[in-house]
């Protein structure tokens, strides 16, 4: 709580324009609500917490400086001589890498799934489909307010950019699913047995 509220104060402390601000970081501000009401009722495992933490980070960062401006990734694009800042494709990773985990622990603990192959495709299937329905809502929101979704919507005039987050999602959660399995197992594992009465 204390890492999410000071990166939350300080993503809103001077954004560079606050309508963006507030479409980037609903995501992040929608979170912590949803888990605080289900901590007790349907508590995560510690990995998906910090998953998650981690994700509002991403989303609070880009939400601050907006996707096409954060600082680092334009000293990244000069030194790699690109003219693209691609702090978004970090945030479409995420948008893999985080919601894979929580989506296949929502779906183990439920008995919507068991361990195995289907387990792992099905979540990633998930992954799939949110970002393409994060997609159909970025598309949305542009036609909804025009000009002033420029930077929601974060193209840069890259046509491809919405194909490429879809794959970046896609890669994202291949490797949480790579990465993380092994430990989610465990802590399922173990948080089903603490919590049975």
């Amino acid at each position: 709580m204390v890492i999410y509220v000071a990166v939350l104060l300080w993503s809103v402390s001077d954004p560079k324009d606050m309508f963006t601000w507030w479409l980037e970081a609903i995501p992040a501000l929608i979170a912590l609500p949803l888990l605080f009401f289900t901590r007790n009722r349907f508590p995560l495992t510690s990995l998906a917490y910090w998953l998650i933490l981690f994700h509002c980070i991403v989303l609070m960062v880009g939400a601050r400086y907006t996707y096409a401006e954060v600082p680092l990734f334009d000293w990244l694009a000069q030194v790699m001589g690109s003219e693209r800042n691609n702090y978004d494709k970090v945030g479409h990773f995420a948008q893999g890498f985080v919601p894979v985990i929580v989506a296949r622990e929502i779906m183990l603990r439920n008995g919507v799934l068991q361990l195995g192959a289907w387990c792992q495709f099905l979540s990633v299937c998930f992954v799939l489909a949110f970002s393409a329905f994060y997609e159909l809502i970025e598309w949305w929101v542009a036609a909804a307010t025009g000009e002033n979704a420029e930077a929601f919507l974060g193209t840069q005039g890259y046509v491809w950019d919405t194909q490429s987050d879809m794959f970046l999602a896609l890669i994202g959660g291949i490797c949480g699913l790579v990465l993380l399995t092994s430990l989610h197992n465990r802590q399922i594992q173990n948080l089903n047995v603490a919590i049975k009465p």
